[in-house]
């Protein structure tokens, strides 16, 4: 018979391990939108985790495997619990808190106001892209995850995760991703090794490359001008797989970078360390 066993973990805020400089994983948050990681014990060799019915990533770093949680926008506070199923068929709850965050609004005038308000004959197509994407999102490989992630491209971030948005005075979805600003036509790299899943013109994300990196953890790359990948298409960290660009409802060339982990998108500063400094001058201007 299967036994429950009940388990707390702290959540593992990882610069206080181990230098920086000597992990290749994300940055834990344990606030909506954010990201934790939790180590399993040396007796804990899961066959399956869980959060919210969603599987998750696990990633090897020094001897010690991590379970990578991706934290909703619409998460609550309190405690919440990661079900693993074990290898010799025990069920297992791993808990951890979520802190409250309050995410800024951002108010953007688009000018091309049928990418704010579509006509009729445009829902079709959204419907079927938003189908499309939805499948993107869902992809599950078995295979191993690096997270020491690349920056994509050299700009400035204008931009960034969790905004309140709402384009010519009505209210949006918030903001998913990260966006850095750059001349059109800028190469854009791939973050980490993967395979191209998706990718085509899009109504609202324009010209956009979905790549799966293995167990959940997928990258998405929004507003391309150029496509320099099709679906199927083996990548590795730093190809460059298009090119900056203004498609789809935009105010500017830029790129839009989400991260998606165990079906969420969750921010992808978390991710890239590097940008830290960029992200410290946008927080000052803004």
């Amino acid at each position: 018979m299967k036994t429950l066993i009940k388990t707390s973990i702290l959540v593992l805020l990882i610069s206080s391990l181990l230098p920086a400089t000597t992990l290749a994983l994300p940055e834990a948050n344990p606030v909506p939108g954010g990201i934790v990681l939790l180590a399993l014990k040396d007796n804990q060799i899961a066959s399956s985790a869980r959060y919210e019915n969603k599987r998750l990533a696990s990633i090897q770093e020094n001897g010690v495997t991590y379970l990578l949680v991706g934290l909703p926008l619409s998460s609550k506070t309190g405690q919440h619990k990661v079900q693993i199923k074990t290898t010799d068929k025990q069920q297992q709850q791993l808990s951890f808190e979520v802190s409250a965050k309050t995410y800024k609004a951002q108010y953007l005038t688009i000018k091309n106001k049928r990418k704010v308000n579509p006509y009729e004959k445009d829902m079709p197509r959204i419907l079927s892209e938003k189908k499309r994407k939805n499948k993107a999102r869902k992809q599950f490989t078995d295979k191993p995850v690096m997270a020491d992630f690349e920056v994509p491209v050299e700009g400035r971030i204008s931009s960034i995760y969790g905004l309140r948005r709402f384009f010519n005075e009505q209210p949006r979805r918030p903001h998913t991703g990260l966006d850095i600003a750059a001349p059109q036509g800028t190469p854009i790299k791939a973050l980490a090794d993967g395979e191209v899943i998706e990718s085509g013109d899009f109504f609202f994300s324009g010209n956009m490359i979905y790549l799966d990196h293995g167990q959940g953890l997928i990258t998405l790359y929004a507003h391309l001008h150029t496509l320099n990948v099709k679906p199927g298409d083996k990548v590795y960290k730093g190809q460059i797989i298009g090119t900056v660009g203004e498609t789809g409802r935009v105010t500017g060339p830029h790129l839009h970078l989400s991260v998606i982990a165990n079906q969420t998108l969750v921010d992808p500063l978390l991710f890239l360390p590097q940008l830290k400094p960029h992200a410290a001058e946008y927080f000052k201007n803004n």
